[in-house]
């Protein structure tokens, strides 16, 4: 890492820049993707950063989530600050930054950097001077039929039509992936947990479409006439082509569209919206979707139960966090439509719990103590269907402070489930009363309490989700995750997490579980609880027991039953 450090400040001078900017994103904007540029300049893991170096300083930013983290990975060497920091960035001033323009936005740079410093943009990546991850990117596109998402791609580039007629433009750019993918009903493998095809796609209002990608990975697509080839540019060719369409006006994503194609496209065209409306219709699964996803997690239930019952009843062996790890895989692999886990998994025993975002290595992970308390936060790709489940896992009785704290941390998951969305229709309302019975002793945590998931895509997609700060009206099929939780530094971590769905009957919309799978009832001080919360408790745990029992053997089944 020191090393990378020096050999970046030696192009400064090369350059005039007094610092470099490196963001963990590609430039697709992707959350998980193949190449992370930051980790191979700061060493930090995490999923969520940005790092600045300058001549005589370092500095990370990064969320909530990686606090402990980002100080293991990267302390000695950066100066760690959170993302509000970066907001009109103040730690430097009157310093010249340089930047890829292919992985900033307008608008990212107009709120960090250019109220107190100035922006050069380099054609060329710096970091990938020092080191270019080798990776393949050669896998195919594939097409999902209609019967398992539920529209067709002419009925999602109608919508997307009429919006551009509405909004007066003739083009918009698509430029995340997963809006391209929902649009066009097609997956890829350009990144390691999610289907996502790399790729960008231009509508006409006249809903003609031109693919941005790289034409081997379309043939599959072309064969099936999912896409005709007149349909497809190749991604090399895109800028000169790009200019010769005919009209005046674009619409962009603020999200996901680069500083580099923005600047293409103002050279001929005028720019009238930079949002893209495709995150919106793609939040909103239909039945068919979330029919899908309701099978998905019925059999990522089974493999987490068989896992749970294993590891609690079963296992008399002193095992690593990566061995659990591995082992909940190994149940998840039994059944046919697994394809491969939707992130990381987070096995986190004693203090490596406490750690968020923790992922346990053969060099440095622990092996799970029968003292501990152990937090698995785990998920799968399914055929077809994304999951994600956090369950905090005990193996011996508890101090009385443990099993109050994670009681309050499962009132705030109960609270969130049984929350009436009438009344309660953004996120920003219904975290506060995630939190409320952790804060009445003065306790939080540094994370949102839930985020969108898309179908049989990434595991965390927007624009919902459930935090201090999210205004989105929630709408029948949205799903997010309900994990509040809890950390001592050093000591443990908690966390509950399970997908919901919003759900309608009449006028009414609730939240509806999709995980199914037991939570740790030895960790509960059922004092603490009331009637109400016991009767959720009940009826959830029934309900599992009816949904995934006949998939279970004979001692894992009457283990089930008796937490009902």
């Amino acid at each position: 890492m020191k090393k990378n450090i020096q050999t970046l400040r030696k192009k400064f001078e090369k350059y005039k820049i007094d610092g470099y900017v490196i963001p963990k994103n590609d430039d697709y904007f992707t959350e998980y993707s193949k190449i992370n540029r930051l980790k191979i300049i700061s060493n930090f893991s995490g999923s969520s950063g940005l790092a600045i170096i300058l001549k005589n300083k370092n500095y990370l930013f990064t969320d909530g989530r990686y606090t402990i983290q980002s100080q293991l990975e990267s302390g000695k060497n950066f100066k760690i600050f959170g993302f509000e920091k970066l907001i009109n960035c103040s730690l430097f001033k009157n310093l010249t930054l340089g930047i890829d323009s292919r992985l900033f936005t307008h608008s990212q740079i107009n709120n960090y950097f250019l109220k107190n410093n100035k922006i050069k943009y380099i054609n060329n990546n710096l970091v990938d001077e020092i080191k270019k991850e080798k990776v393949n990117f050669k896998i195919p596109f594939f097409s999902l039929d209609k019967n398992i998402v539920g529209e067709s791609s002419n009925s999602k580039i109608n919508k997307i039509s009429k919006y551009l007629k509405k909004n007066k433009s003739d083009y918009i750019f698509i430029t995340a992936p997963e809006n391209v993918a929902w649009l066009l009903n097609i997956r890829g493998g350009d990144s390691p947990n999610s289907p996502i095809p790399n790729s960008r796609l231009i509508i006409s209002k006249t809903k003609k479409i031109m693919l941005v990608s790289n034409k081997e990975k379309c043939k599959k697509l072309i064969k099936n006439k999912t896409i005709k080839l007149n349909q497809i540019l190749d991604i090399n060719k895109f800028p000169n082509q790009i200019i010769k369409l005919k009209g005046k006006k674009f619409i962009v994503d603020d999200k996901s569209c680069s500083i580099f194609y923005e600047n293409l496209i103002k050279s001929k065209f005028k720019i009238v919206s930079r949002e893209d409306p495709t995150y919106l219709l793609k939040a909103i699964k239909n039945k068919v979707e979330i029919n899908n996803m309701v099978n998905a997690h019925i059999i990522d239930g089974v493999a987490l139960t068989k896992f749970i019952y294993w590891i609690k009843k079963i296992n008399k062996n002193k095992i690593s966090e990566v061995e659990a790890a591995k082992k909940l895989e190994s149940f998840r692999k039994m059944n046919k439509n697994f394809l491969y886990p939707s992130f990381d998994t987070i096995a986190g025993s004693g203090k490596n719990g406490a750690i968020v975002h923790y992922r346990a290595k053969n060099e440095n992970c622990r092996n799970i103590n029968k003292k501990d308390i152990f937090l698995c936060d785990s998920g799968g790709q399914y055929k077809y269907g994304t999951t994600d489940v956090t369950r905090t896992i005990c193996f011996s009785n508890q101090k009385q402070n443990i099993k109050d704290i994670y009681t309050k941390v499962l009132k705030g998951h109960i609270a969130v489930a049984t929350i009436n969305i009438n009344k309660d229709n953004i996120g920003k309302k219904i975290d506060k009363r995630a939190r409320k019975f952790l804060k009445m002793s003065n306790l939080d945590y540094a994370h949102g309490t839930g985020h969108g998931v898309g179908f049989f895509l990434n595991v965390h997609e927007g624009p919902q989700s459930i935090t201090k700060i999210n205004k989105i009206i929630l709408k029948p099929g949205m799903v997010l995750s309900n994990e509040p939780g809890y950390y001592k530094k050093n000591h443990f971590g908690i966390r509950i997490e399970n997908l919901v769905y919003v759900d309608k009957k009449n006028k009414n919309l609730f939240f509806k579980n999709l995980t199914m799978a037991p939570i740790e009832k030895d960790l509960i001080n059922f004092d603490l609880l009331t009637v109400s919360e016991k009767n959720y408790l009940f009826k959830y745990h029934l309900d599992v027991y009816s949904k995934i029992s006949k998939y279970l053997k004979k001692n894992e089944k009457k283990w089930l039953a008796s937490l009902i």
